[in-house]
């Protein structure tokens, strides 16, 4: 399961989409986050997945791919979705077991929380899937430029985000290499009690912070090597520019707003 993560991972491409300023890429992200909470009927859903889905095919990447990656969260996705169904109580009662009832309301809730986590999921998904680990970088730190004024280490902190992006799939192709060591090894992860299956995780715990901090480690001494010393007297062999396609993205976004405003109950 955890070597189909695809949160962080990128994917060399000729889209549209690839070819977008990571600004607007990031901008685009952020506005999506809010516009997704104007949807409140089936109309502003549809709406909404018909948009995800024209960037998704737009963006060259296997659909397939993107439904694998959302097995691993899958649970969380699904556990949202029976606690809103489960604890919502409001409208007609649909069924009755004891004192747990499910109601219109929760289940409409439940829904409408489902379908936000799978866009939101979609949306940021595609924005490491279409932007290099570079341009994603350069993106945050112009976009938080202004916080320069207040003494904000801009440029080192765009940089954090964007390795602790980039590495997510990494360690959890790490932790997929030392689970299937520890399995060849004897250790049972899903069988026995609750306290023995804490135990059992120990075994992959460590391993796995071990080569989390070597590989941090291995980062910072390449990084010295090369020189790096923040951004201090540092140029861009890239320098970022909005084209057509960035202008593009912002104006369907807008539209996206007012069709959603226009349809909303």
């Amino acid at each position: 399961m955890m070597d189909k993560m695809i949160l962080g991972r990128y994917i060399p491409g000729s889209s549209w989409l690839h070819r977008t300023d990571p600004r607007a890429k990031i901008t685009a992200v952020m506005a999506f986050i809010a516009i997704v909470f104007l949807a409140n009927n089936r109309e502003t859903y549809t709406v909404l997945f018909l948009y995800i889905l024209y960037l998704v095919f737009s963006s060259q990447v296997s659909f397939k791919f993107f439904l694998k990656g959302l097995l691993p969260i899958m649970w969380l996705i699904i556990l949202t979705l029976v606690l809103q169904i489960f604890f919502t109580q409001g409208g007609e009662t649909l069924l009755s077991l004891g004192p747990i009832k499910i109601t219109t309301l929760g289940l409409a809730n439940g829904i409408k929380m489902f379908c936000r986590f799978i866009l939101i999921i979609f949306m940021t998904t595609l924005l490491t899937l279409t932007t290099s680990p570079i341009e994603l970088t350069d993106g945050l730190e112009k976009i938080l430029a202004p916080f320069r004024v207040v003494r904000l280490p801009v440029h080192e902190l765009a940089l954090m985000l964007s390795i602790s992006l980039r590495f997510i799939p990494t360690l959890m192709d790490e932790t997929e290499k030392i689970l299937k060591a520890q399995k060849a090894r004897g250790v049972d992860f899903t069988s026995g009690k609750i306290k023995e299956r804490i135990r059992s995780i120990v075994p992959l715990l460590v391993p796995l912070f071990i080569s989390a901090f070597k590989r941090a480690e291995d980062l910072a001494i390449a990084m010295e090597a090369r020189g790096y010393r923040g951004n201090q007297g540092r140029t861009r062999f890239r320098l970022l520019k909005w084209r057509w396609a960035d202008t593009f993205l912002m104006i369907s976004l807008g539209l996206l707003t007012l069709v959603l405003i226009w349809l909303k109950n």
